[in-house]
């Protein structure tokens, strides 16, 4: 028992060594929070808006939840590889005297990129805002289709 004391070692009767690593571990994460920003805590949750991308032989079609964005207020941007859509959500004011009791959904600007799997023809993307749902039909680019190849005799 004198050895371990006198070098800090732990000793194997006691479970203090792993009490300690608990009370570190705490500790950490207590630092880690208080560098997070209280506005930057929702953003914890997600990305917004959340997208489903699928494809075809000849489109790609991305579907974006935006619900209460208004058509007026995006930004839809193609180019080459890439998709962007940004814009603003907008959320009524609440009183000042309001106490919230549970805050999870958030306003303002958002921007999201998303780079397509292969080339596309961004001359001709298709966009259509319903019930929240953006829907865009993106075209692939003559090079990005597959070509059928007939076998000859």
């Amino acid at each position: 028992m004198f050895l371990p004391r006198v070098f800090g070692m732990p000793t194997f009767g006691s479970m203090r060594p792993f009490e300690e690593l608990s009370r570190m571990r705490r500790q950490m994460d207590r630092i880690m929070d208080s560098f997070m920003e209280p506005r930057l805590q929702g953003l914890r949750s997600g990305v917004f808006p959340a997208i489903n991308l699928t494809e075809d032989d000849n489109h790609f079609y991305l579907r974006a939840e935006l619900p209460g964005v208004k058509a007026e207020d995006l930004d839809i941007q193609a180019t080459g590889r890439n998709v962007t859509i940004s814009g603003e959500r907008k959320l009524a004011t609440e009183d000042a005297s309001a106490r919230y009791h549970r805050r999870e959904r958030e306003g303002g600007r958002f921007s999201r990129a998303l780079a397509m799997p292969k080339e596309i023809d961004a001359d001709r993307v298709e966009a259509r805002m319903q019930n929240g749902m953006l829907t865009l039909k993106v075209p692939k680019s003559e090079s990005a289709k597959p070509r059928r190849i007939a076998i000859g005799s």
